[in-house]
């Protein structure tokens, strides 16, 4: 994998990650969790793909493979 696409991967994982912790920390997920005990499914594949993101991203960026 070049640099530029996992370094935008990277950025992406961040983007979501912030996104799912934002929609986890939200009215709506908050009531559902007070209610059935487990977030919303939107925050949670949001924060799992945030995370993922970041791992493959950091990984590409730091590997020394192609630095096309």
């Amino acid at each position: 994998m070049n640099r530029p696409l996992s370094f935008a991967i990277l950025i992406i994982g961040v983007i979501l990650l912030i996104y799912g912790i934002s929609a986890h920390d939200s009215l709506v997920s908050s009531a559902k969790e007070a209610v059935t005990g487990t977030p919303t499914d939107k925050s949670l594949w949001l924060i799992v793909g945030g995370i993922a993101g970041i791992i493959v991203g950091g990984f590409g960026a730091l590997s020394r493979g192609s630095s096309n």
